[in-house]
């Protein structure tokens, strides 16, 4: 759908802020999507996805200078080894490497955010009006990620009570905020026109609209914490299904590091708590597929952060401990070759070669679109969409992957390339094929 919806703009020029199908999506992603289908010029799933890549290092590189100035306003020592523990966990995490490999716009979600706060925290620390601009404009622009983000700048709340004494702090607050404002004005006043779109599926998936929504809320809740050190996402497109989010000694310095971020309480603490805080609302109160590694994805970095408070108590303690430099360091290497190791093997060994993912990806219908690809254009090809899903323009929803493989999403290519789609119903009612027909069932 992000595809179709990027080629359709660059076919008819119409660049949309959001795009309606498919229940909804902040149009910033299709259009990135849609500037680099112009530059390659191939209709490849590997295009759509390449934006996710991006997006998914340039988080980690953020995460490192984030955490690196938060340590410092905080008066936290180590703070190298705390970013490098920090940024090496996010980058070896299944969690984040997965989200970084998918054409979803939600990898946008936690890049912005943390930029946008390690600009904020150099515009108060340095008084540099210039970082300002850019975290307010990291801050907008956040808007157009995700549905989850929308709370996300509830965060800048903390800065209040650190940095309102020092010069310029209502200066730099207002500069962040105006420009903030002024990037989000365009998709806010789509919203004011389109309210319906602001909510999206919430309500549908809302626990509220659970019969029985406090037993369900507790629920949620307990199966969101869970997913960290017990049991994940289900989803194979998602994750390895059940398994935790979190490799396991990450996992236990994530609850190390929780517990010194509860007793300690600098802004990097409060900060890390109150992100994971504000990014666990919107999984528990939803009611669909939970644990939801994607709807969960702006708890990456505070994960992660927490983790390496826990990871840098570990290294302060052994440090006290072992007397031998080279061995402390020997050890920190072989651990984080291991967790390399750990990642390598998760993710190209024993999820991609999963059966689970090809069916979960929807393989086969690449494999329909290609298929099309290579016969004759004045031979007829009858697609007939037999799955379930949401309507788009008459066709339910499993039929673009094939629309985007052949390019025929738009009635004139279908015309042109001898494409045509029915659901089940319609086919079923037409009269003799033509000729040398060619009939696809999507199932």
């Amino acid at each position: 759908m992000n595809g179709n919806n990027a080629l359709e703009a660059l076919q008819t020029g119409q660049w949309k802020i959001f795009y309606p199908e498919n229940n909804g999506r902040e149009g910033l992603f299709m259009n990135v999507q849609a500037l680099l289908l112009a530059a390659i010029g191939q209709n490849e799933p590997w295009v759509l996805r390449l934006p996710s890549a991006t997006f998914g290092v340039l988080t980690v590189c953020g995460f490192f200078l984030l955490l690196y100035e938060l340590a410092l306003v905080s008066k936290i020592e180590r703070r190298f080894g705390l970013a490098a523990f920090g940024a090496f966990f996010m980058a070896t995490s299944f969690w984040h490497i997965n989200f970084s490999r998918i054409g979803f716009r939600a990898i946008m979600a936690p890049f912005f955010i943390v930029w946008a706060i390690y600009f904020i925290l150099l515009a108060f620390r340095k008084r540099w009006f210039r970082a300002a601009l850019l975290a307010g404009a990291a801050l907008g622009l956040g808007m157009y990620s995700y549905i989850a983000y929308r709370v996300m700048p509830l965060l800048l709340l903390l800065f209040i009570r650190p940095f309102r004494h020092k010069r310029e702090f209502w200066h730099i607050a207002f500069g962040v905020a105006a420009v903030a404002f002024i990037v989000f004005l365009p998709i806010g006043l789509y919203f004011i026109s389109h309210p319906a779109d602001f909510m999206g599926r919430t309500s549908q998936v809302s626990v509220f609209s659970s019969p029985t929504p406090a037993s369900d809320l507790l629920k949620n809740i307990g199966l969101t914490l869970a997913m960290f050190n017990f049991r994940g996402d289900g989803n194979w497109r998602h994750n390895i299904a059940g398994a935790p989010e979190v490799f396991w000694p990450v996992g236990v310095f994530l609850l190390v590091g929780l517990i010194i971020a509860i007793r300690r309480r600098t802004l990097f603490d409060w900060m890390m708590l109150f992100w994971l805080f504000l990014a666990f609302l919107p999984v528990v109160i939803s009611n669909e597929g939970i644990p939801h590694a994607l709807r969960s994805i702006l708890m990456i970095p505070p994960v992660f952060g927490l983790a390496a408070r826990g990871a840098v108590w570990l290294y302060e303690f052994l440090d006290h401990r072992i007397r031998s430099r080279e061995l402390l360091r020997g050890l920190i290497i072989v651990s984080a070759i291991l967790l390399f190791l750990e990642a390598y093997n998760a993710y190209f060994v024993v999820w991609a070669k999963n059966q689970n993912v090809r069916n979960a990806f929807a393989a086969n219908y690449v494999d329909i679109g290609r298929e099309i690809n290579s016969l004759p254009v004045n031979s007829p090809k009858y697609v007939v969409v037999r799955s379930g899903g949401v309507d788009v323009r008459g066709i339910p929803m499993p039929a673009q992957t094939v629309m985007f493989i052949t390019d025929s999403f738009l009635p004139e290519d279908r015309m042109a390339k001898n494409i045509f789609y029915f659901t089940d119903a319609d086919y079923a009612k037409l009269a003799p094929l033509s000729p040398g027909a060619h009939v696809f069932f999507i199932d």
